[in-house]
């Protein structure tokens, strides 16, 4: 299983600055990161909370829920929390962080993503398609280790 998790603000894709978010809802979002995990064979579970120890609580839980994989949309969280930070450096279960736009073309503050260095990798400024390619990689990732 890999879990999504989307926090602050992300319960407002389609609405909130589409010029920079895009016109995708979030409820669409989840369908189609639930549609490439059917395509791949794995089952793919999406959560969003505006709360930070909500986001926590569900990194640290991932691995006894049977997550093999986490893909990790921490909006603001990304640039302000060492707490979210600790959580994902703190867990087994390896994490993809993904922002849809590219926050290095943006305000200065999101240039610097204190998440980003506790997970394996990171895909921004791809807008939706991102958490695809975070899915897939993190599926091929689970069946090399499972030896397919």
């Amino acid at each position: 299983m890999i879990l999504v998790l989307n926090g602050p603000n992300l319960n407002l894709l389609g609405r909130r600055e589409p010029e920079i978010y895009g016109t995708t809802t979030l409820a669409e979002l989840e369908t189609s990161c639930v549609e490439a995990g059917r395509e791949l064979g794995v089952d793919v579970v999406c959560r969003q909370s505006n709360h930070e120890g909500q986001l926590i609580d569900w990194l640290h839980g991932a691995a006894s829920e049977g997550a093999s994989g986490v893909v990790l949309n921490p909006g603001a969280y990304a640039h302000t929390s060492i707490a979210l930070r600790d959580a994902i450096a703190g867990i087994e279960v390896p994490v993809v962080e993904v922002h849809l736009s590219n926050v290095h073309a943006r305000e200065r503050f999101r240039h610097r993503s204190l998440s980003a260095g506790a997970c394996l990798g990171i895909v921004a400024g791809l807008g939706t398609p991102g958490y695809r390619l975070a899915i897939d990689y993190l599926a091929s990732r689970r069946e090399r280790q499972q030896g397919g």
